[in-house]
């Protein structure tokens, strides 16, 4: 990759400068001005280093100094209209540089490198800095129908099940069914679905089913996918479809599982499920013991 960038030539991005110039120029474009001794730490360079390539891109017109409103013993390093024009074109190149490369890939794969890219380089910067591992970002907590919504939903059961369950096909096409039937059911507003986004991507999904036997409504489609797991997605995304529960009113709030799945379990028990009922059966080509959970709806004081 430093090959393929440029990066082993005396000069970067079709420019008159090193690497550690064009740096320079395009953390100031990102910041508008930085001083000399934030500049040292964001490039991680000797503070004379630093010193003697600032003085080049003074005298090149690329940078000035302006006056620290902060420290008047300090002057704050900016782009004149050069650099900026020489930003632009820094950008550009890259843009083309880049985005040739990314056109080989897949939109899966390209997914893949800007992730695997972002946290590689996280990790670089703590390392260099000393510092402690950098959290996660929380996910969002959207709510309601969205485009390709069935189609993730019924990709992460069927991925997840495979793997811990052995399931196949004919459960992969029960999920693709009960899915599509219940989405077509979200004008009913008992009906809801929530699901965790990873930037665009739908990474975890809640659902409630609130034409239950009854009066009881029924929790659904409750899955997450590897990369939403110890982000805390699981907790918010119940409690969202608890709080619909308890404001709709339900007598009830069911569910249906199977033995096995601990993490799932002390989850649905952290919000006030309890176990009703235990069954051994045949499904989806193994025996499994399926269980049934319970959460009684808020009380009615008035009653």
């Amino acid at each position: 990759m430093v090959r393929e960038l440029g990066f082993m030539q005396a000069t970067l991005a079709a420019t008159d400068y090193p690497p550690s110039s064009v740096h320079t120029l395009v953390e100031l474009g990102r910041r508008d001005s930085l001083t000399a001794v934030e500049l040292v730490a964001l490039l991680g360079l000797e503070k004379s280093s630093v010193s003697r390539m600032v003085r080049k891109l003074i005298e090149a017109g690329e940078i000035e100094e302006v006056p620290n409103e902060q420290d008047a013993r300090s002057k704050k390093l900016q782009l004149t209209a050069q650099g900026r024009q020489t930003v632009c074109a820094v950008d550009a190149f890259a843009t083309r540089r880049v985005g040739a490369a990314m056109a080989h890939l897949t939109e899966a794969q390209q997914r893949t490198v800007s992730e695997g890219l972002g946290h590689y380089a996280a990790a670089l910067h703590t390392e260099r800095l000393g510092t402690g591992p950098t959290p996660p970002a929380p996910l969002d907590i959207a709510r309601g129908y969205r485009p390709g919504i069935i189609g993730r939903m019924v990709e992460m059961h069927a991925c997840y099940y495979a793997k811990h369950a052995s399931f196949g096909q004919p459960f992969e096409s029960l999920v693709a069914s009960d899915m599509a039937e219940l989405m077509g059911r979200l004008h009913n507003p008992r009906n809801e679905v929530w699901v965790a986004l990873d930037g665009e991507r739908i990474v975890g999904s809640i659902a409630i089913d609130g034409e239950g036997e009854g009066g009881d409504a029924v929790l659904r489609c409750f899955i997450l996918d590897d990369r939403a797991r110890g982000k805390g997605a699981g907790k918010r995304l119940l409690a969202e479809a608890m709080k619909f529960c308890d404001e709709c009113g339900f007598r009830a709030t069911r569910l249906w599982t199977f033995k096995g799945l601990d993490a799932a379990r002390k989850l649905y028990e952290d919000v006030g499920f309890t176990l009703e009922q235990e069954q051994e059966g045949e499904h989806w080509g193994g025996r499994i013991i399926g269980q049934w959970f319970v959460r009684p709806g808020p009380v009615n004081i008035s009653a």
